[in-house]
């Protein structure tokens, strides 16, 4: 049998007792390289404090950085019945030596003793639950899944990370190009485990330090963004996604800052009249048409429960006063609200059809509706509503990409691609 003992950052002096027992009684010592060179000095002073016989040779010690050099002596070790012990980081079996392992020698063959992960042992220090935490590793992989992660606006995010492809700063470049520096606290917790284990908070802008240890992780916590100090000095639209609060069960639900851009441009903006922002989410579009256009209407209306608040207070943020904000479900919500010359569906779901109905009754003479959809099913069913209004029809999709750290260079990981389809009315009719 061969036992893999986990072990924190401190190695050997953070082991169990029933650990220890079979350290002591090994004839095949593996580790990795880092904990190889302690390995001899701690079987003397063992022996010299009684706890192994003086008769006891040290063991065979072998680097187990590379598995595939430690299968013959284990095989040997095993066929011969000779106690074997492989010291790893960890919990072997979370991104660790287990897997290959296992592929080698079988469970059978193979006993697991976990130590805490550097996962659970990065929330210890922060004291928070890791229940909703998710996690990724960027260990010999492409930083693209990272990108696409953050986009979902995580509760808690650890990122495992490869210093050989520049570890922490990464993570942060990452994190700065999807716009969400505001939206995360950053933790770098180094060597935890090890009695010189270091954790601290980074602000943004804030650099890594100079000395990180290589045996580092980064906890991304979701927080409240700070309020803008001059709503008045954010750029004039096309703000960070990152600036506006969030819906706590789905962070992730707003539109995108690539895709806002591109809807304002499409709602073709009049400096005055009503807007609507139907399925409103945050409010992020129709809160920045109002930044734009500070002489229209904005009335908002989404059906998740918190929106109003939330919405009012991303509208303080920014410094503009929506005309009104009804928490309901369309098309019944749209009763009370007065005519629009524009109009945004974001929402709708199975009642988007209807929805979009009641907006063509209401839309005046020269109105525009503009509607992102994810699927081609829902531009078939919408686009003949609008054609039967007499509307004029555009339809067009738009891809985005935002730059990611590949190595020492640049890639572009995607954003998923929105159809916009756009409907106005002629100014001389209404439908």
């Amino acid at each position: 049998m061969l036992e893999v003992i986990g072990t924190d950052a401190g190695g050997l002096a953070g082991l169990a007792p029933r650990s220890l027992g079979l350290v002591r009684q090994a004839q095949l010592l593996m580790a990795p390289a880092r904990l190889l060179g302690e390995l001899e000095p701690w079987w003397q002073a063992e022996q010299a404090a009684g706890r192994i016989p003086v008769e006891s040779p040290c063991p065979q010690l072998l680097a187990s950085d590379r598995p595939e050099q430690i299968v013959g002596p284990v095989e040997d070790a095993l066929a011969a019945g000779r106690p074997a012990v492989l010291l790893a980081s960890g919990d072997p079996l979370w991104f660790g030596i287990g897997r290959l392992l296992l592929q080698h020698f079988g469970p059978a063959r193979l006993r697991f003793h976990p130590a805490p992960s550097s996962l659970q042992l990065a929330f210890a220090r922060l004291g928070r639950p890791w229940q909703d935490a998710s996690w990724i590793s960027l260990h010999g992989r492409d930083p693209e899944p990272l990108a696409a992660a953050l986009q979902k606006r995580p509760a808690a995010l650890a990122v495992l990370t490869d210093p050989g492809r520049g570890g922490a700063d990464e993570v942060r470049r990452i994190l700065a190009a999807s716009g969400l520096e505001a939206a995360y606290a950053f933790w770098l917790g180094e060597r935890l485990g090890h009695p010189e284990e270091r954790v601290q908070r980074l602000a943004p802008g804030e650099p890594v330090p100079v000395d990180c240890d290589p045996l580092h992780l980064v906890l991304l916590i979701a927080e409240p963004p700070p309020p803008p100090a001059d709503p008045a000095a954010l750029p004039l639209f096309g703000l960070d996604d990152g600036l506006f609060l969030q819906h706590e069960d789905r962070p992730g639900l707003m539109t995108k800052r690539e895709v806002r851009i591109q809807l304002l441009a499409d709602l073709e903006l009049p400096a005055a009249g009503v807007l609507w922002d139907v399925g409103a989410g945050v409010g992020s579009v129709g809160l920045e048409a109002l930044r734009l256009r500070p002489g229209l209407e904005g009335w908002f209306v989404e059906q998740r429960g918190g929106s109003a608040a939330l919405i009012a207070a991303n509208a303080e943020r920014l410094g503009v006063q929506p005309a009104g904000i009804h928490q309901g479900r369309a098309p019944e919500a749209l009763a009370q609200l007065p005519d629009p010359d524009r109009v945004l569906i974001g929402g709708g779901g199975r009642e988007r059809a209807a929805v979009l109905a009641a907006v063509l009754q209401r839309l005046r003479p020269g109105g525009m509706v503009v509607i992102p959809l994810a699927t081609l099913e829902a531009l078939a069913e919408l686009r003949p509503l609008l054609e039967q209004a007499g509307c004029r029809v555009a339809v067009a999709q738009h891809q985005a990409w935002r730059g990611a750290p590949l190595a020492d260079g640049t890639r572009l990981a995607p954003l998923n691609p929105v159809l916009v389809l756009k409907g106005g009315l002629p100014r001389a009719a209404r439908w």
